[in-house]
């Protein structure tokens, strides 16, 4: 029905598509949510279904990026698999693509620390879902180790990926040339300079 919250859910996503376009973004990151007594499968499906329905409905240049989650609960998408399915569902393939999330990833397994984890990380990436498809990066530490599947961010440098770890990420000449938004926590202004200054102070100029 029109009130369900599968409705509800397709009817936002479209408004948020609209708005984007607006605000003369181009992309609009997607959280994928968790499933409540559904399938796994199931859920992708209606996800992608839903995806493909607002992307039917709205005629706009806007990318709708499907963003990596760490996995936590029953959250959908915490691994490159199962991004790439929900990828391979939708219709209209132009119109979508990723934002990896640093943190998440490494909450879902994905070991960004270490030289040799993110070189077998982006290869892993490339021959899922294509280097191609990565539009955007969340830049966020994380509180809580690999493999940890808890959702937790925190100041770059300061958690489990640490400042040698997004040194490598982004120079990294795949990486490299990808707008990046840091999403770590925040009590003041001075957070986000701070957080924005480490970062700044990583990048090695070529």
């Amino acid at each position: 029905g029109l009130n369900s919250p599968f409705s509800k859910s397709i009817k936002s996503l479209q408004e948020d598509m609209v708005r984007t376009e607006k605000l003369g973004s181009t992309y609009l990151v997607l959280h994928l949510g968790s499933r409540i007594t559904s399938s796994e499968a199931k859920a992708m499906g209606r996800i992608t279904q839903a995806i493909n329905h607002a992307l039917a409905q709205v005629e706009n240049r806007v990318i709708v990026l499907l963003e990596n989650t760490a996995g936590q609960g029953t959250a959908i998408g915490y691994s490159f698999s199962q991004i790439k399915e929900l990828l391979n569902g939708i219709d209209d393939k132009n119109r979508v693509g990723v934002c990896l999330d640093t943190a998440h990833a490494l909450e879902a397994g994905y070991d960004l620390s270490e030289k040799e984890g993110l070189k077998k990380v982006i290869e892993e990436f490339d021959r899922l879902i294509s280097l191609e498809k990565l539009y955007l990066l969340h830049l966020n530490d994380s509180k809580t180790p690999l493999s940890s599947r808890v959702d937790r961010h925190w100041h770059i440098g300061d958690g489990y990926i640490g400042r040698e770890g997004f040194r490598r990420i982004i120079n990294h000449p795949e990486l490299s040339h990808l707008p990046a938004i840091l999403e770590t926590p925040r009590k003041s202004d001075e957070d986000d300079l701070k957080n924005m200054s480490v970062v700044k102070g990583l990048v090695e100029q070529s």
